[in-house]
């Protein structure tokens, strides 16, 4: 294997790189470096003294005012136990089942729901973070009129006058525009309102939606129908430009059913080939990524139509015979995914080559459409921005979207919306449209309210409330009904009227199951068998642009379309491969860089058709030459405090003919808050995350384990406890995605520090998720190792610890007195895996969440305390006391990223329990531990990574 590298900086052996990386505490001297006036000097100096006479306990003061207990506790809570509430989350419209753990009546963290088909028990990182959503202070609230205040009676007074002008013109000039919804209670008011009002109208449009996808599928079939990969059942997988692991209708469950087929040891392999502009989460865990722009793309579109299709053959890359000879080999068992960004053709011609593949019924399913309510086929976000201009809408009604910012920014929208007599914007969190609005509502977080939702398969959840509106919330559900009677339906009744029928004749029952499993039985859609159309096979493609760079548009990982910019869980996490946060830098192909003269952190004028902007650029490996990329969801004007003004806004060139970019070099540059060079490990052979090819492993299955530099020692010391905690971590099972980060974040009460700490290498992750590059700079394999504290039998960090702060408890784990600490930080220069916390500054205390999101189980750091993973010893501890009143010895213990994981990359158990899956992992012949030539003997072990690199039978000699 050869050396892995990080960034192109350290492959490059830059000096300045290199002595960072020797650096123990590089992020110290940056600090200490720093010029500083008198007035900062003393300041510092009053701190440090503050720190000596207080920080030998490790805790803040008692904090002020008076506890008042709950004088009528409600008959289901239980002081001191959890209750689990079921729920789910939307994402694009789409459900998945979610549990909400609460204490005392409180939530305080997300789990997947196992019952539900979209999760299987598994979260995205944007469901982990919804709790800070919940609890954000900073949430709209109270009733505004021109952004003046209002009282809720007022608001319910003007939507009375407009249900009155609705009678009177049977709905014309009144417009309903709305997000992705798939809820039956909100399709029904909507078809209600409809058969009231007959010249309403309604659009519903995502900024970053599935569009295409639909009508590239209705293109094909002649109806809106729902895809269904089934990869559990391929072989062969093409991705295209595909965001089928990271973003797609379902990704978690289709993470699950990738991940069981990668491990060589437990299943035959899959082989997945990736062709795509720039790079992915999909095409990171490819057997083999092949870099292809735009134009490039296109052509190997009709290829492979003309060699799966029996069309007019066109001549594609020279590594296209490969991939179509295999998909052809695997008739059956093959399957092709085309991701969001291609037009409607496209997509059509890809259903026609999934059916020349034979995979329909076997490796995907199409289903009856999940129900959406029918919007105006006539209304597009175009046409409504005209009527607007054209005084043909008179009324505008917004639910859950913020046109203002994501609109394209040729549109104009804001304009148009100062032509409309009356509008109203229902947003959660403060946005660009609510200000522009006449009206605007705060309108209830998910978890305040009655609703219902459905998953990519239909299977539909009612969503029920964790907690009454923290701030005054408005139930959508209530205005649409506000518009239809003076005195509408609760949203509880209407959504049990939704269900009334479908769930049996004891309804009561019924109904109490469907909230507790968070599902309604037999609710999913059922399977199509409508045939494809014969004009699917020649749908004709639009010519690609021919423009030399093209700019391509892709939404933020976390952030999405902007709408989350304001939850700073979200905002910090470094994103998987360019482990960037706080930003959203211009993405470029390293040799496009360097034609520029380009490098990290260089500020470019980017000019698209008479519309430019200043933003920073950064260099990302293995992306095409053609384009440069820009991340939508940044730059923010109207947003909480954490998300305004961070990032720029790229939504203002989206929208436009897309001629070739112009990009100049200013000569600013921007530090960019990435932590691709924090926690810097050093291993002799370069090699960390290990990996290999599958014929490798088929001819020495011990490969890897025969490069484990361990040592035998004389000083071995051995746990004496009934259990023997331990974690295998399958990195081919491990797709980056970070899940698992942010929910250790909220299990565990880490905060946030800011951009301005992260600059400084501060941030306070238990866990990360290293990302390392082997190959070239243009066209790398990347690979994803979660690191965590190691729990270390011989662990460096305890003997050089002054008051015995770290130690190992008679289980194994390595464990922290936080009230002895006296943050020496001894014990993390003395790590080599650089995986403890120094809390530099009361970072909780500063960080804006409330406490009642805090997990009680978990102690809240203050200044001056080194920490670090703990195993969820809350969770250990939780079951040790179930053990004990039970009579059996604690084994079921789920740690916050086993549980989140969509993948099952994580393992952890009891290494002496007999029969464990964690014992028998750590004994498979990928299991290597990490920096094994320090001895160091860690609990947590690795899976080397096999990648299915081998040549189809057809093309081997």
């Amino acid at each position: 294997m050869n050396a892995q590298w990080r960034s192109l900086e350290e492959l490059a052996q830059d000096a300045d790189v290199l002595s960072r990386i020797e650096q123990e505490f590089p992020m110290l001297g940056a600090a200490l470096a720093a010029p500083r006036d008198r007035r900062q000097a003393l300041a510092l100096m009053a701190a440090s003294l503050a720190l000596a006479g207080a920080g030998l306990s490790g805790c803040d003061g008692a904090p002020e005012g008076q506890l008042i207990p709950a004088v009528r506790m409600p008959p289901s809570v239980v002081p001191g136990m959890p209750d689990y509430y079921s729920s789910a989350h939307i994402e694009g419209g789409y459900a998945a089942g979610t549990v909400v753990k609460h204490f005392m009546g409180r939530p305080i963290k997300v789990e997947g729901n196992p019952f539900h088909p979209a999760s299987l028990g598994a979260t995205s990182p944007i469901a982990q973070a919804e709790l800070l959503d919940f609890y954000d202070p900073r949430r709209s609230w109270g009733v505004t009129q021109a952004n003046l205040p209002r009282s809720r009676s007022a608001l319910e007074q003007a939507l009375g006058e407009q249900r009155d002008k609705l009678a009177a013109t049977g709905g014309a000039g009144f417009v309903i525009l709305t997000g992705a919804s798939t809820s039956p209670t909100l399709a029904a008011q909507l078809d209600a309102l409809r058969r009231s009002y007959p010249q309403i109208r309604w659009l519903h449009w995502e900024p970053i939606g599935r569009e295409n996808v639909d009508s590239g599928v209705a293109l094909a079939y002649g109806a809106r129908l729902e895809l269904k990969p089934q990869l559990q059942n391929a072989d062969v997988i093409l991705a295209i430009d595909s965001d089928l692991l990271s973003a797609a209708p379902g990704h978690l469950r289709i993470a699950r059913e990738f991940a069981a087929r990668r491990n060589p040891t437990r299943a035959k392999m899959n082989r997945l080939y990736a062709i795509e502009a720039t790079p992915s989460l999909t095409g990171a865990v490819a057997d083999e990524r092949f870099i292809a722009g735009p134009r490039e793309t296109h052509r190997v579109l009709l290829a492979l139509a003309g060699a799966l299709l029996g069309g007019a053959p066109v001549e594609g890359p020279p590594w296209l015979d490969r991939i179509i000879s295999d998909l052809k080999a695997s008739r059956g068992r093959a399957f092709i995914h085309l991701g969001p960004d291609h037009a409607p053709e496209a997509h059509a011609l890809v259903s026609a080559m999934n059916e020349a593949l034979g995979g329909r019924g076997a490796v995907y399913t199409l289903l009856d459409a999940v129900t959406h309510a029918s919007s105006d086929i006539s209304l597009s976000l175009a046409t409504l921005v005209a009527d607007m201009h054209a005084g043909r809408v008179n009324s505008l009604l917004i639910i859950d979207s913020n046109p203002v910012y994501a609109t394209p920014g040729a549109l104009n929208f804001v304009e148009a919306l100062g032509r409309v007599d009356f509008s109203l914007c229902l947003s959660a969190t403060p946005n660009e449209t609510a200000a522009a609005s006449l009206w605007a509502a705060p309108m209830i977080h998910p978890w305040e309210g009655w609703t219902d939702a459905r998953a990519f398969d239909g299977t539909a959840s009612v969503m029920q409330p964790q907690a009454l509106p923290l701030f005054q919330g408005v139930e959508p559900h209530h205005v649409l009904g506000l518009l239809l009677r003076p005195d509408p339906q609760s949203a509880l009744d209407l959504v049990r009227q939704t269900w009334t029928n479908r769930l049996g004749t004891n309804v009561n029952d019924a109904w109490t199951d469907a909230l507790a499993q968070g599902v309604i039985p037999n609710s999913a859609s059922p399977v199509s068998n409508r045939p494809l159309r014969d004009a699917a096979a020649r749908a004709r493609l639009p010519e690609p642009s021919s423009a030399a760079t093209v700019l391509l548009f892709r939404p933020d990982p976390y952030l999405l379309d902007g709408r989350y910019a304001d939850n700073p869980w979200l905002q910090e996490l470094p994103r998987p491969l360019s482990k960037i946060s706080w930003g959203n830098p211009l993405l470029i192909s390293p040799r496009r860089a360097r034609e520029l003269s380009l490098a990290d952190g260089d500020v470019v004028r980017i000019t698209v058709e008479g519309m430019h902007m200043t933003t920073p650029i950064a260099i990302a490996p293995g992306q095409s030459d053609d384009c440069v990329v820009a991340l939508l969801g940044f730059g923010r004007r109207h947003a909480g405090p954490v998300g305004q003004n961070v990032g720029v806004d790229f939504f203002k060139l989206t929208g436009r003919a897309c001629g070739a970019p112009d990009i100049q070099k200013t000569g600013a540059t921007e530090e960019l808050a990435s932590t691709q060079h924090h926690a810097t490990m050093f291993d002799e052979g370069g090699v960390y995350a290990r990996n290999g090819a599958l014929s490798q492993f088929l001819a020495d299955p011990e490969f890897v384990r025969r490069s484990d530099a361990s040592k035998p020692s004389f000083y071995e010391w051995k746990p004496q406890g009934p259990a023997a905690w331990g974690m295998s971590i399958d990195l081919n099972a491990c797709i980056g995605c970070n899940a698992c980060v942010v929910a250790c974040q909220a299990e565990n009460n880490i905060p946030v520090v800011g951009k301005t700490e992260m600059l400084r290498e501060r941030e306070m992750y238990w866990l990360r998720i290293d990302r390392y590059y082997d190959g070239p700079p243009e066209s790398p394999k990347f690979n994803f190792q979660p690191v965590l504290c190691m729990h270390c039998e011989e662990a460096p960090c305890e003997p050089v610890c002054p008051v015995g702060a770290t130690m190992h408890d008679a289980e194994g784990l390595n464990v922290m007195v936080y009230n002895r600490c006296i943050g020496t930080r001894f014990c993390s220069n003395n790590c080599p895996y650089k995986v403890r916390r120094f809390n530099y500054f009361d970072f909780a205390g500063e960080e804006r969440r409330a406490i009642q999101s805090r997990n009680p189980e978990v102690t809240v750091r203050a200044r001056g305390v080194m920490e670090k993973c703990t195993f969820c010893l809350q969770r250990i501890a939780a079951a040790r006391i179930v053990a004990d009143r039970e009579g059996e010895k604690a084994s079921a213990v789920v740690t916050a990223c086993e549980a989140a994981c969509p993948t099952r990359a994580f393992t952890f158990g009891d290494l002496a329990a007999k029969g464990s899956e964690v014992a028998a992992r750590r004994a498979g012949p990928l299991s290597y531990a990490l920096l094994a030539e320090q001895n160091t003997k860690p609990r947590v072990t690795y899976e080397a990574h096999i990648f299915n690199v081998d040549k189809p039978k057809e093309t081997q000699k």
